[in-house]
């Protein structure tokens, strides 16, 4: 008896110091749960032997081998037939859930402007970067970690907490970093470092980079999360700005693979306060519950084995696939979907279609809609300014003007946005470039009306339109670009600033003439315009006068003819009468 509590034990304290390192996951649909088992038996096997000096291995030690052996075959035979695609590709392509054909304007509503993404993670990263360079004491210890992408009181932020740099670090700074980094999306002008809430210091005590217990995975293992496997580890913001790591919980759905998220592990960063979430009852201002990775592999089982797997490896007949690259987008419900384009097995730079999948319930929906991949978009947009070799960031859709559109931003060798290009998802060579949003869009509007596209106008609540006549104007150039400068007469407190891009009326507008102008409303005195339109040129104004002359004339005309007309058969109806007075004279007579 002493022998085997020997053996055991000293198997056992190996195995959890193991499992503190590695934290398998204590589950039956997992390998990792089996493979400690396995490591167990053989180290007190082994362990039996050298305690047992005999010329050969005692029974104990033989027991534990044959265990081990067994449980080392089911791990290798079981998983294949309970797992494979080959036997079960029907189950692999159901994971996604029901795939709804919809249409792409009745459920993607027209964007702003304004909300229009043109700050990428690579961006963020170096606009982070630099905020936090601007303060040595923070810099010198403390590094950014991974930027998400999320919702914060209805405007889109890239989030990214500050991480220990290595383990000396974090043994000086046990108490955790000091706080986390804000980029806009929407404005690279807009970057933030958060290190307080509420008057008191952000700690981020619990992180992926810091160590033994404060490591976040296996905080979360030792409270008790050790039968559900773990992945994406996101810093989130609460509505108030408090800091939470939020980590999806998954399962496998088919033998030892198909992985499923099944609810949430929410964990203050600071305090360590943790909270776990079924699916549906996850807090509102999460934006993430679905893991990106296991969203697309979901989508890739849906196309591949859309007719079982031996269609999948030899015709490939319908077998669809999902484009390379994948990104959360925003709808105006505030709810965030995982997009990727889906494209035919074999296809290059076309898809049939784009995915949406709700990135908290992943309901997914397919939109069959013919055009571009997200990397010829791309392509097409740096060909349209290759003289300046910028560098075209992965785009994001949105519904512009009733179109299917790409939009991406345009990047020099420093990784500064240069200019924003919007492409049509349907025909990559219609797109518009500008140096900001406003031009751009105003250079694609242009474009879809010169290919004949029908367009949809939203009108947008924070427009302001003016009808006024210019004050003052003068050009000023810079850089080979020319700006048009004016003031306007009864809003004379604004001044007024566009290019030939907006309109091709501007270089043509003189003081006195009667304009249209239309912007966005703001508190800034110098305005940039989003649209212009000149009533004095080519006669507008004199074109609409005539126009109202010629309408009333026309109107005069039909009034006499009518008149000239109900006169003339005032006239026949007296000659009939007369006739017919005649003719009854004759037959009396």
């Amino acid at each position: 008896m002493k022998k085997y509590l020997k053996s055991y034990g000293i198997a056992f304290i190996i195995v959890a110091v193991y499992s503190f390192v590695k934290l398998p996951v204590l589950r039956l649909d997992f390998t990792s749960g089996f493979t400690t088992l396995i490591l167990f038996f053989v180290l007190a096997g082994i362990i039996d032997m050298m305690l047992d000096r005999g010329a050969k291995a005692s029974k104990l030690a033989k027991n534990n081998f044959i265990i081990a052996l067994i449980l080392l075959v089911l791990v290798i035979v079981v998983p294949f037939f309970i797992t494979t695609p080959i036997l079960h590709a029907s189950a692999y392509k159901n994971l996604i859930g029901e795939v709804t054909e919809s249409e792409f304007t009745e459920d993607v509503s027209p964007v702003n402007v304004n909300d229009i993404r043109i700050v990428d993670e690579g961006m963020a990263m170096k606009l982070g970067e630099k905020k936090i360079g601007e303060i040595p004491a923070i810099g010198s210890v403390s590094q950014l970690g991974t930027f998400h992408i999320q919702s914060v009181n209805g405007e889109l932020y890239w989030v990214a907490p500050l991480v220990h740099r290595d383990i000396i670090k974090w043994i000086t700074n046990l108490d955790g970093t000091d706080g986390y980094v804000m980029v806009s999306a929407t404005d690279p002008q807009d970057v933030r470092l958060v290190q307080s809430l509420d008057g008191k210091p952000i700690k981020i005590k619990y992180q992926p980079e810091a160590y033994f217990l404060q490591d976040l995975h296996r905080y979360l293992y030792l409270k008790g999360i050790v039968n559900y496997g773990m992945t994406e580890f996101t810093l989130e913001i609460d509505d108030n700005g408090r800091p939470y790591w939020v980590v999806t919980l998954y399962d496998h759905k088919v033998g030892f693979s198909g992985s499923d998220a099944v609810g949430v592990a929410i964990l203050d960063a600071q305090t360590g306060d943790l909270n776990v979430y079924d699916i549906e009852n996850t807090p509102k201002w999460v934006d993430r519950i679905q893991p990106e990775s296991l969203v697309i592999n979901q989508i890739k089982d849906w196309g591949l084995y859309v007719k079982g797997f031996i269609n999948s490896v030899f015709s490939e007949e319908g077998v669809l696939v999902p484009t390379e690259g994948a990104s959360l987008v925003y709808g105006n419900d505030g709810k965030s979907y995982w997009y990727t384009g889906i494209t035919s097995s074999g296809g290059d730079e076309s898809t049939v279609g784009f995915m949406l999948v709700d990135s908290r319930t992943k309901e997914a929906k397919l939109y069959m809609q013919t055009g571009a991949t997200e990397t010829a978009a791309m392509t097409s947009a740096e060909g349209k300014v290759q003289e300046k070799n910028y560098e075209a960031t992965f785009p994001v859709m949105y519904n512009i003007y009733g179109t299917p559109t790409y939009v991406c931003a345009l990047k020099d060798k420093a990784g500064l946005v240069k200019s924003v290009a919007f492409i049509s998802v349907e025909d990559y060579s219609v797109l518009g470039v500008g140096d900001n949003k406003k031009e751009a869009l105003a250079a694609y509007k242009d474009a879809l009306e010169s290919d004949g596209e029908d367009l949809k106008f939203e009108t947008d609540k924070d427009d302001v339109v003016l009808n006024d006549k210019i004050q003052r104007i003068s050009a000023d150039v810079q850089g080979g670009a020319t700006t048009y400068y004016f003031t306007l007469q009864d809003n004379s407190k604004f001044i007024f600033k566009g290019t030939s891009k907006v309109s091709n009326e501007l270089p043509l507008t003189n003081v006195g003439d009667n304009v249209v102008v239309t912007y966005t409303k703001t508190d800034a005195t110098t305005i940039n315009i989003t649209k212009f339109e000149n009533n004095s040129i080519l006669g507008k104004l004199s074109t609409k006068t005539e126009s109202k002359k010629d309408k009333k004339s026309s109107d005069e005309n039909n009034d006499k003819t009518i008149n000239d007309n109900n006169s003339s058969k005032s006239e026949d109806t007296k000659q009939n009468d007369s006739n017919s007075t005649q003719d009854k004279e004759n037959k009396n007579n």
